[in-house]
C-alpha cells in the first residue's frame, strides 16, 4: 500500500507553505452506511457515543480491528493531523498534505471504554517506528491518537507511559505516537468510497498492521 515519492518527502512532515492546495469539498462521494455494522458512517449516533481518531499504519487493517470490538457502534478511515483541505488518497501518499491515514472510531463507553479502545490501539501496532509502519513508509503512516474528550486525553497519556515502561523492558525504543486534542489535529475528512471497511469488501486484500506482542498493562497490571 505504500506510496514512496523519495526518502525525503517520506521522512520529513510537509510545511503548511509548502503543504497542497486542496479544495473546498469532497473530490468524491462518502458512503451513508458501514458495509459491516449497518450503522450510519457520518451519524447521528445514539446519545453518549464517543468517538476518537487513531494513525497506526494502513487504515485498512486498522479499521478491521475496532469495528470487531463490542460496542464500537461505527468506524470509517480518512486523513486527519495535515493541512491540505480535503485531500484524496493520491495526495496524502504524496507526503504534501501531511495527514496521517486515520481511523475514526465512534463506540458507546459504557461497554468499551476508553483505555479498552486504547489498549487495543497500543497492541495493534509498532508505536516507535516514526513515519513508517512496517514496510509502509511516509509521514501519513505515523502513529497518532486525536482525542474528543478530556478524559480521553487523560487515558492516552496514562497508556502511554504504562506501555512505554512494557515496551523498554523488552528492548524497544521509544514511543513516538503524536497524541494532540481532535481541534488541534484540525478537521477529520473521511477517505474514499473504496476505502472504507475495506478488508470486507477484499478479505485477502493487504492489511500491513502488526503488533509489538509486547501487552499494554490494565489497571492494577503493573
Amino acid at each position: 500500500m505504500s506510496w514512496l515519492f523519495g526518502s525525503a518527502l517520506a521522512s520529513t512532515m510537509v510545511t503548511p507553505e509548502r503543504a497542497l492546495t486542496g479544495r473546498d469539498g469532497y473530490a468524491y462521494t462518502v458512503p451513508t452506511t458501514h458495509t459491516v455494522l449497518g450503522t450510519p458512517l457520518q451519524g447521528p449516533w445514539p446519545d453518549g457515543t464517543r468517538t476518537i481518531t487513531l494513525g497506526m499504519g494502513c487504515f485498512w487493517g486498522a479499521e478491521r480491528i475496532f469495528w470487531q470490538l463490542p460496542g464500537v457502534v461505527t468506524t470509517s478511515v480518512g486523513y486527519q493531523g495535515g493541512y491540505t483541505p480535503y485531500p484524496t488518497y493520491e495526495e496524502t501518499c504524496t507526503a504534501l498534505t501531511g495527514h496521517a491515514e486515520v481511523v475514526q472510531v465512534a463506540y458507546d463507553p459504557a461497554v468499551v471504554s476508553d483505555a479498552d479502545i486504547l489498549r487495543t490501539f497500543w497492541e495493534s501496532h509498532d508505536p516507535t517506528q516514526g513515519y513508517r509502519q512496517g514496510n509502509d513508509r511516509g509521514t501519513q503512516y505515523r502513529s497518532t491518537v486525536y482525542t474528543t474528550t478530556p478524559e480521553q486525553a487523560a487515558v492516552a497519556e496514562e497508556t502511554r507511559a504504562a506501555y512505554q515502561e512494557r515496551l523498554t523492558r523488552a528492548g524497544y525504543g521509544e514511543i513516538t505516537t503524536e497524541i494532540r486534542t481532535a481541534d488541534e489535529a484540525g478537521p477529520y475528512y473521511f477517505a474514499e468510497g473504496y476505502h472504507q471497511q475495506y478488508l470486507d469488501k477484499n478479505p485477502g486484500g493487504y492489511c500491513g498492521i502488526g503488533g509489538t506482542g509486547v501487552s499494554c498493562p490494565r489497571p492494577l497490571d503493573a
